[in-house]
């Protein structure tokens, strides 16, 4: 016998006779060391099943984000932010942790952060991942563990850790960590961020919102490797959250997975995992929690979402200015020190005005003042609208004094006093902002702090500011011709100007 037909006896007997228990089983082994969706069926067939819809497109979604298959149509680039929005009892950490494994099946050289959040719940998604490279098949049962698809990942000898430990053949494989923790002598290519807010509580606490962005920002990103994956799996309690941040900041990086509890299939809605949560117990819940409760949890409604005053405004790609008929401005100053300057510029075109700038700042007037004037002359305004109240005025004559020192002429200033209630404004123009404001596709990276302050704005309860929907009230009531200065100038008069 030579040696290829050794080898194909050899393989024949090591695979089994077609149709065998042994060929189907290492039929099975091969598909789920391809297919992540398989490898899950296999392990647990238990909890992941062929009817359960959701688990398809969640394990499809988490091997195409692996293996750079969910490119952006517009960058032709990869996704590298993968966010998960699952309700609760879904399985979403425990899937994640199947995930990991079979990554490591894929690749022993990957290294993967999980950030949870805190240092007592960090342990609890590490340690499942680790235990399951450690599960030994049960003898006799035909059962599929890891190690049946992956058969040389081994924990390293000695590594006991929970926190931190690696597999044979690789160093340092995997880190627990979590917002208040550490990450020294570690990056990762695969970065897992797990449920960051707990309650709505927390929800609305804008100082722990601001540590979880500065820790992906400032500490996270700076342990990554080349091309890694951020998959970051969260109830979706506030607008601003960290997916939030991360979706307005790089929305082309972003590839959002959304389920919702309850489909829209009929008048009260259907559940999306019958054997899993029926419709009937999901009804149930929503009967019993608060709105608020139950539309962050179960339908991916943030907590603050569903009480804010504007929905999705409108965009545009590009705009040329040779279609604008009028090119304006309308400016809110700073009536006290907390208070924000908002300038809006843009271009109308019958009754939509185009937005194509926006200045919103806390800063001093000797910083305002010469800025809004070199804005005004960059937007190409040529009716430009600032309140007079609390120092306006002075505001005004000021801008005037730096358009004239600039040579811009083609600017025309008006000051006004605003004596409508300012709440009531905002309110009763609300339709009309969303109907005729059109901001650029990327207005809320161009003007991150104005975006924020809008998208949180409620109909009902107390803001800590109104700058920014005051000023967009107000451009759409110079769109409308419900507001007219009472001083008017061209910037070439120094008699008009009394200057």
């Amino acid at each position: 016998m030579d040696a290829r037909e050794f080898a194909r006896q050899f393989k024949r007997i090591s695979d089994g006779e077609p149709g065998s228990p042994e060929a189907e089983r290492n039929k099975n082994l091969e598909a789920g060391r391809r297919d992540f969706r398989t490898f899950c069926n296999l392990r647990k067939p238990d909890f992941y099943k062929p009817g359960r819809k959701y688990q398809d497109a969640l394990c499809s979604t988490l091997q195409k984000a692996y293996e750079k298959r969910l490119v952006n149509e517009k960058t032709g680039k990869p996704a590298k932010y993968l966010i998960i929005n699952l309700p609760p009892g879904f399985g979403k950490s425990y899937t994640l942790a199947n995930f990991v494994n079979w990554c490591y099946g894929q690749d022993i050289k990957n290294k993967v952060i999980t950030v949870s959040y805190n240092g007592v719940i960090a342990p609890e998604f590490s340690r499942t991942a680790k235990e399951m490279i450690l599960e030994e098949e049960l003898e006799g049962e035909g059962n599929y563990v890891t190690r049946s698809f992956f058969p040389a990942l081994r924990i390293k000898y000695g590594d006991s850790s929970v926190m931190k430990w690696s597999l044979e053949g690789s160093y340092t494989s995997y880190l627990a960590t979590s917002f208040d923790g550490t990450l020294t002598g570690m990056r990762g290519n695969i970065i897992i961020i797990d449920d960051p807010i707990k309650n709505a509580k927390e929800a609305v606490n804008d100082s722990i919102k601001e540590a979880h962005w500065k820790f992906l920002k400032d500490t996270l990103t700076s342990r990554m490797l080349p091309g890694a994956l951020v998959v970051i799996v969260l109830t979706r309690w506030a607008m601003d959250d960290l997916a939030g941040r991360v979706l307005a900041k790089w929305p082309e990086k972003c590839h959002v997975l959304k389920f919702e509890a309850l489909t829209e299939d009929s008048f009260e809605g259907k559940s999306i995992c019958e054997d899993l949560f029926p419709t009937e117990d999901l009804l149930e819940k929503k009967e019993t929690l608060s709105d608020e409760i139950w539309g962050a949890n179960y339908m991916q409604t943030p907590i603050d979402r569903k009480g804010s005053l504007y929905g999705k405004f409108k965009t545009y790609e590009a705009v040329s200015y040779t279609q604008f008929e009028r090119i304006i401005n309308y400016t809110d100053t700073a009536d006290e020190g907390s208070d924000f300057l908002c300038s809006i510029s843009g271009g109308t075109i019958g009754r939509y005005g185009y937005i194509t700038d926006v200045y919103y700042t806390d800063e001093g007037m000797e910083v305002t003042e010469p800025e809004t004037a070199r804005r005004l002359q960059a937007a190409g305004v040529r009716e430009a609208l600032i309140e007079s109240n609390n120092g306006g005025r002075g505001f005004a004559r000021n801008v005037i004094r730096e358009l004239r020192q600039m040579k811009c002429y083609k600017c025309s200033v008006s000051w006004f006093h605003q004596g409508q209630p300012k709440k009531a404004r905002i309110l009763t123009n609300a339709s009309n902002v969303m109907e005729q404001v059109i901001m650029p596709e990327d207005w809320e990276q161009r003007w991150p702090e104005f975006a924020k302050h809008v998208k949180k704005y409620q109909r009902k309860g107390k803001n800590g500011h109104d700058d920014a929907e005051d000023a967009l009230t107000g451009f759409v009531e110079v769109i409308n011709g419900e507001v007219k200065g009472k001083r008017k100038a061209r910037i070439g008069s120094k008699k008009k100007l009394g200057l």
